[in-house]
């Protein structure tokens, strides 16, 4: 079956950096866009950062733009998030997700409800 599996969280002090990886297997990894979500305490799961199957095109949420990279290995099949300057609102669980494309136009999308597959998620605490 389908796993996704996210490693790398902890906590980190307000304006260090934190890296994050999925592995997933069970599936054609090329055939998958990926994203990263996250959930705050106290609120809804948000689009963080997408990437499409070439690791070429990437799409953030405004508020981590130039603080996070999103990137993937087509050879290990993993997709990271590197988190810089990280802020005390960065804190949440962090989900890796898979979105099946069907289209050769729309390649990746910020939309939660097209993922397919989800982690189980991994927890990241910036503290002030």
């Amino acid at each position: 079956q389908v796993q996704l599996v996210e490693s790398g969280g902890g906590l980190v002090q307000a304006g260090g950096s934190l890296g994050l990886s999925c592995a997933a297997s069970g599936l054609t990894f090329l055939d998958y866009a990926m994203g990263w979500f996250r959930r705050a305490p106290g609120k809804e799961r948000e689009f963080v950062a997408t990437v499409d199957w070439s690791g070429k095109n990437t799409y953030y949420e405004d508020s981590v733009k130039g603080r996070f990279t999103i990137s993937r290995d087509n050879a290990k099949n993993t997709v990271y998030l590197q988190m810089n300057s990280l802020k005390p609102e960065d804190t949440a669980v962090y989900y890796c997700a898979a979105y099946r494309f069907t289209s050769s136009i729309v390649t990746m999308s910020s939309r939660e409800d097209e993922y397919d597959y989800w982690g189980q998620g991994t927890q990241v605490t910036v503290s002030s």
